[in-house]
C-alpha cells in the first residue's frame, strides 16, 4: 500500500520502487544505469536520506532509504525520474511515459521486514537470471554490503546492527536463496 504524504516523516524507513511501462528496458546500457545513479548522489543531500539498499534492474528499481530530514524522500525520485525520462526519450528517440505508473513507496514499520527487504532487493539480479553470483551485478550496493566496494550510496548502519560483518550478510543471502528455492519447490508440489 502506498504511503500517505503525512507518513513521510524524519527517521522513517521507506521502500521506494518503480517499473517501466510494458516492461520496456528502463536501462538499456551501462551508461543509463550510471546516469541514474549519478543523478541520485546530489539528491540525497538536497533531500537528506540514508541509502541502505538499492538495485537497478533492466526494467525496474528498488531503494530502501531512511528519511533524515523533514523533506520527503519521494521528492528525490520525482526529480530524478523527470530528468531520466527526458534523457532516455532523447537518447532513444522515443516519446511518452517510461514508467508504468506513479512512484511506489511503502513505509517500513518493523526491523524484521527491513532485514528481509535488504535481502530481497539484493537478490533481484540472481532471481531474474542476470547473474550467477550477486557480486557480478554492478548496479546494486550489494558490493558495499560485502565489503568489496566503497560507494557513497550506502549507509552501513543496518549491516553493523543486524549482521556485524560482511561475511554474516553473505551467509544470510545464501540462507535467503535456499529459502526462496525451497518455497518455490513447495509451491510446485501444491499447485
Amino acid at each position: 500500500m502506498r504511503c500517505k504524504k503525512e507518513e513521510f516523516i524524519k527517521g522513517e524507513y521507506f521502500h521506494i520502487y518503480n517499473r517501466s511501462v510494458e516492461n520496456t528496458l528502463l536501462f538499456v546500457s551501462a551508461d543509463d544505469y550510471l546516469y541514474f545513479l549519478d543523478k541520485i548522489k546530489p539528491k540525497i543531500i538536497t533531500y537528506p536520506a540514508s541509502v541502505f539498499a538499492y538495485c537497478l534492474m533492466p526494467n525496474h528499481f528498488h531503494f530502501l532509504l531512511r528519511q533524515d530530514d523533514d523533506k520527503p524522500v519521494y521528492q528525490i525520485f520525482n526529480d530524478i525520474n523527470n530528468s531520466y525520462v527526458q534523457h532516455y526519450n532523447n537518447k532513444y528517440a522515443r516519446q511518452g511515459h517510461l514508467y508504468k505508473g506513479q512512484l511506489q513507496h511503502k513505509r517500513i514499520k518493523n526491523d524484521e521486514y527491513i532485514v528481509s527487504l535488504c535481502q530481497y532487493i539484493h537478490y533481484n539480479p540472481k532471481k531474474a537470471g542476470l547473474v550467477n553470483d550477486l557480486s557480478d551485478w554492478k548496479y546494486s550496493n550489494y558490493l558495499e554490503w560485502i565489503g568489496r566496494r566503497n560507494g557513497i550510496l550506502f549507509n552501513d548502519e543496518l549491516l553493523k546492527i543486524y549482521f556485524e560483518s560482511a561475511e554474516l550478510y553473505r551467509q544470510q543471502i545464501r540462507n535467503y536463496e535456499k529459502y526462496i528455492k525451497e518455497n518455490e519447490f513447495a509451491e510446485l508440489l501444491f499447485d
